[in-house]
């Protein structure tokens, strides 16, 4: 079910409110190019400023306009266990096919805390759930040895692996029990893991180049490595422009340059491109013809 090019999901907004209009559309233009399955309310979506309300509504909406045409996998994670399991009940309650919950942020806690949060998570809520380990973020990783642990719990399936780092990757599957699903969250390092045994990306550059990511997923279980590979070469510049600052700031930026969605709104502390990043983003994009708007 987990498996190719799942969108990590912009979050339009239209006068500091969610636009519901621009992601039903943003939803079906997914659907029909190609996008193997939706991931709302996670990182490039923004879930750290939207309100419990409105990340609630969002996974709801999702799923509902989704009709079980691809997988939903609800961003669920938090930095409080109980928060955490609140967001992941409410995702299997409104009909979510799994949820993907963050190493808690901020509060920095130890392996045995790690194990423990997200014992608490599977224990309270009967969905499968993808870990996300993503260090940068969250100034904590998920130890080999600790991935191991979790994975023998019934509900943990996989996890999102965003550290970057090929040899962490390799020594966490190393500990893993056989079938855990390999995830890449870093666009640069997708098809290397697949190497690993890697099912498909987490991915922000699918927002814009949905039906390029799922050719390079489909192409290489299809046994057609070469054309995989050419695919993510191709794609490596877009990799690049989509990280020229902090994600999700570029990809919005880009998905708006190129028509995808109305109104380009980010909320505090996230902010526009800065006027340099701008122009070479909309040079790179000219340059590509993805450019629809100035």
């Amino acid at each position: 079910m987990f498996r190719g090019s799942m969108v990590a999901l912009i979050t339009p907004f239209r006068e500091g409110k969610v636009d519901y209009e621009s992601l039903e559309q943003l939803i079906e233009w997914h659907i029909a190019e190609g996008t193997d399955a939706i991931v709302p309310c996670g990182t490039t979506g923004e879930s750290a400023t939207l309100s419990h309300d409105e990340h609630k509504d969002v996974i709801a909406f999702v799923v509902k306009k989704v009709k079980g045409r691809v997988p939903v996998i609800a961003g669920t994670g938090s930095n409080s266990t109980r928060e955490a399991i609140e967001l992941a009940q409410v995702a299997k309650d409104v009909g979510a096919d799994a949820h993907l919950s963050i190493t808690p942020y901020y509060n920095k806690p130890t392996q045995e805390g790690l194990y423990l949060h997200f014992k608490a998570i599977h224990d309270a809520v009967n969905l499968p759930m993808i870990l996300y380990n993503v260090p940068g973020r969250t100034a904590v990783s998920i130890a080999p040895e600790t991935m191991g642990r979790l994975s023998e719990l019934d509900h943990v399936i996989g996890v999102k692996e965003a550290t970057g780092d090929l040899k962490y990757a390799a020594e966490m599957m190393e500990k893993v029990r056989s079938g855990f699903l390999l995830i890449s969250g870093d666009d640069f390092t997708a098809y290397a893991l697949l190497a690993m045994g890697g099912v498909g990306a987490i991915s922000v550059t699918a927002n814009i180049l949905p039906h390029q990511s799922h050719e390079m997923f489909a192409s290489f279980f299809q046994g057609e490595r070469e054309k995989a590979q050419k695919l993510f070469f191709e794609m490596l510049p877009f990799h690049r422009m989509m990280f020229l600052e902090t994600n999700p700031i570029p990809v919005k930026a880009a998905a708006y340059f190129m028509g995808l969605i109305p109104t380009l709104e980010y909320r505090l502390p996230l902010c526009p491109l800065s006027q340099a990043n701008e122009k070479k983003l909309k040079d790179f994009l000219r340059e590509k013809q993805f450019l629809r708007r100035e």
